[in-house]
């Protein structure tokens, strides 16, 4: 790979060297960042969102109704010390103060960055341009200024982009310069080093814009949950920095509360003891589980940080907030607390997993029990995962070369676990939910009922597909609304094809006892702990 004066060999001769050399990067915990707006659901959305979706961790958002005394704003700041700041406010035109009050007190605060001492803190300002030249008149001496187009230059209109691609760039002259070696890879890479991320976003995105489906991503970690989606070309990305399933396990417990931990588990388990074996999974987050009941309690775990992080995401993905919008005589008895949200689980295609607990599960179809609980995907939905964490170096090979990128995610890069058969809406346990059929290639058909409560699963495997015939009962929905059939043609993977006819919202039963069956039985139903099924 490397000739003697310390450079890579390009392009490879025969099995010497490479073509193309990319990197992405998570040095230092990865690009961390404040964003400060006037309003925290408005123009502290906008800078938020902008942030994570240029792959950074988001440590704080300053805003001037964060219900914090100026003081308070200003110590958090410095107590911080983030890689860089990022501040928006007012549209285009705006004659009010406001945006300069927050830039004052970030001015006041003197921040400085968490690595390095030989270098001003990068701070983007992408608000009102006619603040312009008073935010330069207070930062311009103190910090490394860059202006960038505003992201809300009206309520009804966002521009993300602009700043986005400057926290890129930002980001590769200021924070990974401090990291050691950065000058030796920089000479080696074909392509910008990009945020990890970032890098994991851009190829999901890429896939699912030229397939043109609906696709939802999730990256578990020891620290942090990142979720990912596109829906109709909106990508929006979040993380949830204190839901992982090591260092912050134990916030995990403290957010998801008891009763919708242990909800998961098929056996009873002292409370001091399941707390006790949380904590020691923090103090020693390298340990895997070692026994079969150790691994149904971190897979319940991963199930409620995946949850709790999809509840983040949906909420944050959401229409532009402070835009009138003409409503309806009905629109006023409409209380879905999703109604704004871009995520309509109906539509989604392609769900896919990534992450230790995920990708490495025993059996795939633990994965796909994962998946299935904690997003709770309706209608038709494919589930993949990436085995190998292939997916960020594709999303910086996809800045060269688009095809290759896409052609080795497709082909090298995901599991096809199967396709998952979810029925919207709920009724009484036993009562009728699908009559199904399902042909496969070899000729093969199998018809089916399914009742509420009962899950199933056909095996069909990858890269097979099977044409089924879908007719659920009046108070369900498949995807073309309640009691109408449809007919469709779906893929195979690992795992098959998994009916779920639990309803949705799913609802596990209150008594001990019975939810302890309850889940025995989908358990062994879909094979998800198939050698040691009868000790659980």
């Amino acid at each position: 790979m490397i000739d003697d004066d310390g450079h890579i060999i390009r392009p490879a001769l025969g099995n010497v060297g490479c073509d193309l050399y990319i990197s992405t990067s998570s040095a230092g915990g990865g690009l961390q960042m404040m964003v400060a707006g006037v309003v925290r659901s408005m123009t502290a959305e906008s800078a938020e969102r902008a942030a994570l979706g240029a792959g950074s961790i988001v440590m704080d958002v300053i805003a001037l109704n964060d219900k914090r005394l100026t003081h308070e704003r200003i110590e958090r700041i410095q107590s911080l010390r983030p890689d860089m700041i990022l501040i928006a406010g007012e549209t285009d035109g705006a004659n009010t103060d406001k945006v300069i009050k927050i830039t004052e007190t970030i001015g006041a605060a003197d921040p400085k960055p968490r690595l390095g001492s030989n270098f001003k803190l990068p701070v983007i300002f992408a608000g009102n341009k006619i603040r312009r030249d008073e935010v330069k008149t207070i930062l311009e001496k103190k910090t490394d200024l860059n202006i960038v187009d505003n992201l809300r230059p009206t309520l009804e209109e966002e521009r993300l982009f602009p700043a986005r691609e400057k926290i890129h760039n930002l980001f590769l002259e200021h924070v990974m310069k401090q990291a050691p070696g950065y000058g030796k890879l920089m000479e080696w890479v074909n392509a910008d080093i990009m945020p990890t991320p970032a890098a994991v976003g851009a190829i999901l995105k890429r896939v699912a814009t030229e397939k043109n489906i609906n696709a939802v991503g999730v990256d578990i970690g020891g620290a942090t949950t990142d979720i990912f989606s596109l829906f109709r070309g909106e990508f929006n990305r979040t993380v949830s920095a204190n839901l992982g399933m090591s260092y912050s396990i134990s916030n995990v417990l403290a957010e998801s509360g008891l009763p919708n931990l242990i909800r998961w588990i098929p056996f009873d388990l002292d409370e001091r003891d399941l707390r006790n074996r949380i904590k020691n999974k923090m103090i020693r987050p390298t340990t895997i589980p070692q026994t079969l009941e150790e691994l149904i309690l971190e897979q319940a775990i991963a199930k409620e940080a995946l949850r709790l992080s999809f509840i983040h995401h949906r909420a944050f993905a959401t229409r532009l907030k402070g835009v009138q919008q003409q409503r309806t005589i009905s629109d006023s008895f409409d209380q879905d607390t999703d109604s704004q949200s871009t995520i309509e689980m109906m539509d989604l295609n392609l769900l896919v997993a990534s992450g230790g607990v995920l990708s490495h599960a025993p059996q795939p179809e633990q994965t796909a029990m994962m998946l299935i609980d904690a997003f709770l995907p309706e209608g038709i939905t494919q589930l993949a995962k990436d085995s190998i964490f292939m997916m960020p170096h594709l999303g910086v090979l996809a800045q060269i070369h688009p095809q290759a990128a896409t052609e080795v995610f497709e082909n090298d890069c995901l599991i096809y676990l199967g396709t998952c058969i979810a029925p919207r809406g709920i009724a009484k346990k036993g009562r009728k939910a699908l009559r199904f059929s399902i042909r496969t290639p070899d000729g093969k058909v199998e018809n089916d009922i399914l009742k509420v409560g009962e899950m199933k699963r056909v095996k069909l495997d990858i890269d097979r597909k099977a044409q089924l015939n879908l007719d659920p009962s009046s108070e369900f929905d498949v995807g073309q609304g309640k009691g109408v059939p449809l007919n469709v043609s779906v893929r195979g993977g690992s795992v098959g094809i998994i009916f779920d006819c639990r309803g949705r919202p799913l609802s596990l039963p209150k008594i001990s006892d019975e939810r302890i069956n309850q889940l025995k039985l989908w358990f062994r139903t879909l094979a998800v702990y198939p050698e040691e099924a009868e000790r659980i």
